[in-house]
């Protein structure tokens, strides 16, 4: 497969991500919309690797990759829809914007990745577009100090994995990674929800019920697919790129969809993101 059409992939999956998540936990509970989702996603996942033949390895180092993988599945899935019950959808998406940052720090460190002056630049630009669209003039109140803070540790949990897993360098297919992280994060999940939720929903509406579906074969399945894919053809920094495109594209998709308010400082910060895209990426040149 084509790295431009996986990047592009998951670029339109993730903007997408943000306000499913919020519609999938309608009248049912964020905790039973994030594990139903991995539940129907990991036996989807795990279908598919036997119905394709795609091999696995179950050796040490394929073992731990798929810890690092579910690891990082189950901190960012469940601060991430915990927090959305309390911000809009696009300030998710802002905040897992901040991962480039994050990872680009945590490359140098741990993967001896370069992180050159201009990409240093590329990165605080972009960090800087965040901050205005995040900064919207809106008073940030309890629910929305709250909601940021869990969001923040699903941020950490997915940046930091992703070095972990590029550190161990299994060299697995996108798709048997995501079975095997999937199979490690489901059992946590259903722990979690059976500890502070554990009622099934009488009803499902339809609005929540689609998002499940769609987050389980698009989120879950094929994204993190392809999310492991360019992890490994891919550096880390660059794979994390994405989350500075998909604020932008989500936060439109919130205001277009949602009614959520999207304002001057928007577009203000989306200058600031397209400029640190383009330094990043061509400033060495």
């Amino acid at each position: 497969m084509s790295v431009s059409l996986a990047f592009l992939g998951v670029v339109l999956i993730w903007s997408t991500t943000p306000l499913a998540i919020k519609w999938s936990g309608d009248d049912v509970g964020f905790l039973f919309g994030v594990t139903s989702r991995m539940i129907l996603g990991c036996l989807l996942a795990v279908s598919a690797v036997f119905i394709l033949r795609i091999s696995y390895s179950t050796s040490a180092r394929a073992k731990q990759a798929y810890f690092a993988s579910g690891v990082g599945i189950y901190f960012a899935m469940l601060f991430g829809y915990w927090g959305a019950r309390y911000i809009p959808s696009g300030w998710i998406s802002v905040l897992f914007g901040l991962s480039p940052l994050i990872t680009g720090v945590l490359a140098k460190i741990f993967l001896n990745e370069t992180l050159s002056t201009a990409r240093v630049i590329g990165l605080l630009s972009g960090l800087f577009g965040l901050a205005v669209i995040f900064l919207q003039g809106s008073s940030m109140t309890h629910d929305a100090v709250l909601g940021v803070s869990l969001v923040l540790i699903g941020v950490l949990g997915q940046t930091s994995t992703a070095v972990w897993i590029k550190k161990i360098n299994a060299k697995q297919h996108g798709l048997a990674m995501t079975a095997g992280g999937l199979l490690v994060s489901v059992p946590f999940l259903l722990l979690t929800w059976f500890i502070f939720d554990g009622h099934l929903p009488d009803t499902i509406p339809t609005r929540a019920g689609l998002s499940i579906i769609y987050l389980a074969i698009f989120g879950s399945l094929i994204g993190f697919s392809l999310y492991y894919y360019l992890i490994h053809h891919l550096e880390a920094s660059k794979v994390s790129l994405i989350t500075m495109i998909t604020p932008v594209t989500a936060l439109f998709l919130g205001a277009y969809l949602d009614n959520e308010i999207i304002s001057s400082n928007i577009i203000f910060g989306t200058l600031f993101i397209l400029l640190g895209l383009i330094v990043f990426q061509w400033g060495d040149r």
